[in-house]
């Protein structure tokens, strides 16, 4: 009986189930999202201490917690001719200060809720914490001693640095590295942007003076930014920064140092990895900086282009043609200093037909401007993307100090929704026309040489 009832049951269901399902596939397509709001900067206060320091408090959200980042201008532009010093010397910056030890640090940033951080880049080193918002005031307390007492103990030198001679022994066993190493070097030369990759040699070769004197010589009040974002005491916290920071030595100026891309066509030959089944190539040039007139609908161009899964040269080379995974174009920026750039891992057999599409999507693109509705697509994909990167506590650090670092005025911000809505389809045509001359283009391709170069030749000697 209980089987016979089952199956009733599951009978009756199927017949109610079934016109549901009809009418199901006979609704509307809904209606589009609306249009992305712009977005509103909170309330901030930015103030700077008589050593040049500058900080900006910025309260946001409910969650009780607060992220304090202190950024200095000091990085990999810094080094010179001595690749990665910056990096050795950053991570000595949780090894112990003057007055606490590793495990010290560790503990007290773990009784806050959190833990501290360090990461050093091209033009900037950031030492952060995110933790709970009554420790606000002893977290800047404690990063203040990180950055300004680091002890630098000539006993662990050694194991940083074989920590850092295995990252790069991994770095050159990666193609994708290899290729933006190799596209880099063709595209700056000599200056430290050029230079990603050290030798083991020369990594093994740093002492502790190296590092200490790196530290010296780059880092001060001047050079260096607190930002606070979150819930917390303000009056408590600027208190605690000017205590903390206050009789920092003003230190250094800040370094300019402004590359001079490569002009014209530049064509690395083929990097060789015998039996590789992917070539991974790079295609790109020097393109406009932030703040330039056309850099929000260069943005755009590039989001249409290459820059979003929905693209053109994704659709193309990925979904149609099968040729790769995940095809993707940047746009790469530095202090007043940007390249865009196409990168994709091909099969090794369509190394030369991948390129061959790349670069019809980009001359199709100058020759016919965009139709409306797939504009209309990538600039909502552009404007909803920028606002919920920015509604955060690190996302309004992270826009805070890109502006900073830029030197963009706050406006840029406030404004960006309305201007990437602004953006019009024969703009992006003529963005691709100006700055992403074929005839320009650096070309990198790390693969099987003996498979690939026949088919790139045709691009090398700039040939259709």
């Amino acid at each position: 009986m209980n089987r016979i009832y089952t199956i009733v049951l599951a009978t009756l269901f199927i017949a109610v189930a079934s016109p549901v399902t009809a009418q199901e596939s006979e609704k509307e397509t809904p209606p589009p999202g609306g249009t992305p709001k712009d977005f509103n900067l909170p309330a901030s206060d930015t103030f700077n201490l008589d050593n040049g320091l500058a900080a900006t408090l910025i309260p946001f959200g409910n969650v009780p917690k607060v992220t304090i980042r202190v950024v200095v201008r000091s990085g990999n532009l810094n080094e010179g001719e001595q690749t990665w010093l910056a990096d050795l010397s950053g991570d000595f910056f949780l090894e112990g200060t003057s007055s606490r030890s590793a495990e010290q640090i560790a503990q007290e940033a773990a009784s806050m809720g959190g833990e501290v951080s360090v990461s050093v880049g091209e033009d900037q080193t950031t030492i952060s914490a995110d933790v709970l918002a009554d420790f606000a005031p002893a977290m800047v307390e404690l990063l203040a001693d990180i950055v300004r007492n680091p002890a630098f103990p000539e006993s662990e030198l050694e194991r940083l640095k074989r920590d850092r001679v295995r990252q790069l022994s991994v770095a050159k066993t990666q193609p994708q590295q290899m290729a933006v190493a190799e596209f880099r070097k063709a595209l700056y030369g000599d200056h430290p942007y050029g230079r990603l990759l050290p030798t083991e040699e020369q990594l093994s070769a740093y002492s502790i003076e190296d590092a200490r004197s790196f530290y010296s010589n780059n880092f001060g009040a001047q050079r260096s930014h607190v930002y606070v974002a979150g819930v917390f005491d303000a009056d408590v916290t600027r208190t605690a920064i000017e205590a903390s920071f206050g009789d920092w030595q003003k230190g250094p100026d800040v370094l300019i140092s402004k590359p001079q891309p490569v002009s014209g066509k530049v064509v690395v030959d083929v990097v060789d990895r015998p039996g590789a089944s992917q070539s991974n190539v790079l295609l790109g040039l020097p393109t406009v900086a932030p703040g330039h007139d056309d850099w929000i609908a260069m943005q755009i161009t590039n989001s249409l282009l290459g820059g979003a899964f929905s693209s053109r040269i994704t659709s193309n080379i990925r979904e149609d043609k099968g040729y790769t995974y995940s095809p993707f174009s940047s746009i790469s920026t530095r202090y007043k200093d940007a390249y865009w750039v196409q990168s994709a891992a091909v099969t090794t057999d369509v190394t030369g037909p991948a390129l061959k599409e790349i670069l019809y999507e980009i001359n199709n693109l100058q020759d016919n401007p965009p139709p409306a509705e797939e504009l209309d697509g990538i600039k909502n994909y552009a404007a909803g993307i920028f606002v919920l990167q920015n509604s955060t506590r690190n996302g309004l650090i992270n826009i805070l100090s890109y502006l900073k670092l830029q030197e963009l005025p706050d406006n840029y911000l406030t404004d960006y929704v309305s201007n990437v809505f602004a953006v019009t389809p024969e703009q992006v045509s003529e963005m691709a026309t100006t700055y992403m001359r074929e005839e320009d283009m650096t070309l990198v391709v790390v693969g099987d040489r003996g498979r690939v170069s026949e088919q790139v030749e045709p691009y090398v000697k700039g040939e259709e």
